[in-house]
């Protein structure tokens, strides 16, 4: 196993809340809500009975396996915001790549997700990349990515924190960085009946509640704020017309909050959105994904249509 960090620039954190907390609805940068303790509790969403995505995609890949791999071909995988890595496991033992690149932007996280997956898969060399993708235009240069063809992998429904335009920008991207004849296996959620999809953001057990205050406590932590967390309320509400759930901490009453060395002032009622998550039908991700230089050539789904596998290739594939 090896780790290759190419020093992400660290974000501006400041400045993109001053720039979030100034819009109309306030909303904050997503990746926020992943801190050490915001991480933990995601992943404890996940298991929460209302939260079924992490589960149906994970059976789709372990089912369709071999399927999947004989559609992706030969090549090296990259998988996109690899994070714990779990759900790779079957589409390495199906595919048996020459190697597995897993990108991700915490190097600490990154290594201990790369040692466990190397010790699981011995026979795969496994590299793990701390990078921004986003903002990455080329691939290190590596011995075992030379005269090899790049499947890229991005399970999670992940792209629906993007908005649309976002998304587009972040497959052309991804295209870019995978580069001639490269295939991109991407997970997306589906728009389904709307009491399911709040519940699954608004858990029973109110742990996608305390998620969306964590980001307050990073805040007060990180930005010198003073946000009491139990003065808002958490909020998940099903937005047709944009086709997401919109996540949000909702001000209890009118008050007064200091965060980055500026005084924000919240009316009783007013939101500040933690989190969007687009959802895609079939057609609507096929068009977004041409716009964005991709075509859907393959889609696996469940037996109740909640989430979708596309595979998507290039022009010049």
């Amino acid at each position: 196993m090896q780790l290759i960090d190419l020093h992400p620039e660290p974000a501006d954190m400041r400045r993109l809340v001053i720039e979030g907390m100034a819009r109309q609805p306030r909303q904050l940068p997503a990746w926020l809500l992943y801190d050490a303790e915001g991480s933990r509790l995601f992943e404890a969403i996940c298991e929460q009975p209302e939260y079924g995505l992490t589960r149906t995609e994970t059976a789709l890949l372990e089912e369709r396996a071999p399927e999947l791999a004989a559609a992706l071909g030969p090549g090296v995988l990259v998988e996109f915001g690899a994070g714990n890595a779990r759900k790779v496991g079957p589409l390495l033992e199906a595919l048996r790549p020459p190697a597995y690149f897993a990108l991700d932007i915490s190097a600490d996280h990154l290594q201990q997700s790369c040692v466990a997956l190397q010790a699981r898969h011995p026979a795969v060399p496994v590299l793990g990349i701390c990078c921004d993708y986003s903002q990455l235009h080329q691939l290190p240069e590596h011995p075992l990515l030379n005269g090899q063809r790049r499947l890229g992998f991005y399970p999670g429904s992940s792209l629906g924190n993007f908005s649309p335009e976002e998304a587009q920008t972040l497959l052309r991207q991804m295209g870019q960085l995978l580069g001639p004849g490269a295939r991109l296996l991407i997970g997306i959620d589906q728009p389904k009946a709307v009491a399911r999809l709040e519940a699954a953001y608004n858990d029973a057990a109110s742990v996608s509640a305390a998620f969306a205050r964590n980001l307050l406590v990073r805040l007060n932590r990180d930005l010198a704020g003073n946000f009491d967390p139990e003065a808002f309320a958490y909020s998940a509400r099903w937005q047709p017309e944009h086709s997401r759930i919109a996540m949000a901490l909702v001000s209890r009453q009118a008050q007064s909050v200091q965060l980055a060395g500026e005084i924000w002032n919240f009316a009783a009622g007013e939101p500040l959105i933690t989190e969007y998550s687009v959802k895609y039908g079939p057609e609507s991700f096929s068009a977004l994904a041409c716009r964005a230089g991709w075509q859907s050539v393959g889609r696996w789904s469940d037996p109740a249509s909640d989430l979708s596998l596309h595979l998507l290739v290039t022009a010049d594939s």
